[in-house]
């Protein structure tokens, strides 16, 4: 990873704007997932580095164009861009960003340039999507499933496709696995955001709800209910509620089991991508990893 960071370091640099580079500093991080993937997939290749850290580029302008739209004050537990810097600021950083990304990635054969520019249309289709469906309360599972994929999912899946390319490997069992990881990585998010505490999430426990976001658990739970607990449920929807109505949400998951049923259809996707990749303790490893993390 260090290579990575001195690619995402170089890439910064190039720009030549001071204040790109303090706005990039103070961004965090995150988990790399994708740069990681890459580098698991294409490890032998000399370009793997570049290609991980224009992805991770990709990622960071989606995240500060998301944090826009949200409306975030805090991402992984820092001030965002627009809390600090304005929602103008962090939009125009996220267009260097993806314009720096996009420059460097004209550099790779035509394949791997069109898998990650279309994985980026995808996620931009997706995130709209995902703003249109904030606005009334969501119980279509379906719907709900393929904004995922292009919000969220895409991307992982275009890394781990170009990575494939890139290493002479079969890029459809791994664009699956990409795809299974992504989907399978974020539903725990989503249950994350239900069952963690604040400290760890970096953000109010239950924030998707008062954003309008639909994720499985409650969509699960609208299934069950009963009429009159349907309606209650959705006039929660995107609303800052009180502690007792949040505990009401909580005990009626609990009772009907809508956080372990969404719990077994992201290790269902994980098991099909770890049966995918088979032969690859390090890409299994980190499906197991990703799975077993604390809800």
């Amino acid at each position: 990873m260090q290579r990575v960071e001195a690619e995402i370091a170089r890439l910064i640099k190039e720009i030549d704007y001071n204040e790109v580079t303090r706005l990039f500093e103070m961004l965090s991080g995150g988990k790399r997932l994708r740069a990681k993937l890459i580098l698991k997939i294409a490890s032998e290749h000399k370009d793997a580095p570049l290609l991980a850290a224009i992805v991770e580029l990709i990622h960071a302008a989606s995240l500060l164009h998301d944090d826009v739209i949200d409306e975030a004050d805090t991402r992984r537990g820092v001030a965002s861009v627009n809390a600090t810097d304005g929602s103008k600021v962090a939009v125009m950083l996220g267009d260097i960003l993806y314009s720096k990304g996009f420059t460097e990635l004209v550099a790779f054969n035509k394949e791997i340039a069109q898998t990650i520019a279309a994985s980026v249309t995808a996620l931009s289709k997706g995130e709209m999507m995902d703003v249109e469906m904030a606005k009334t309360f969501n119980s279509n599972e379906k719907k709900y499933l393929d904004m995922l994929y292009l919000k969220t999912a895409t991307l992982i899946e275009a890394a781990a496709k170009a990575a494939a390319i890139l290493a002479g490997k079969n890029p459809q069992t791994h664009a699956l696995y990409g795809k299974n990881l992504g989907l399978s990585f974020q539903i725990v998010d989503d249950i994350l955001d239900i069952t963690a505490d604040e400290e760890t999430l970096g953000k109010p426990a239950m924030n998707d709800y008062v954003e309008g976001k639909c994720t499985l658990p409650y969509i699960y739970l609208y299934e069950v209910l009963s009429v009159d607990d349907k309606e209650r449920l959705v006039s929660y929807h995107a609303k800052k509620i009180s502690k007792d109505d949040t505990l009401w949400i909580l005990n009626k998951m609990q009772e009907h089991k809508t956080i372990e049923k969404s719990f077994q259809l992201a290790k269902k996707l994980s098991n099909e991508a770890k049966k995918a990749m088979s032969d690859d303790e390090d890409l299994v490893n980190i499906l197991n990893t990703m799975i077993q993390r604390s809800y």
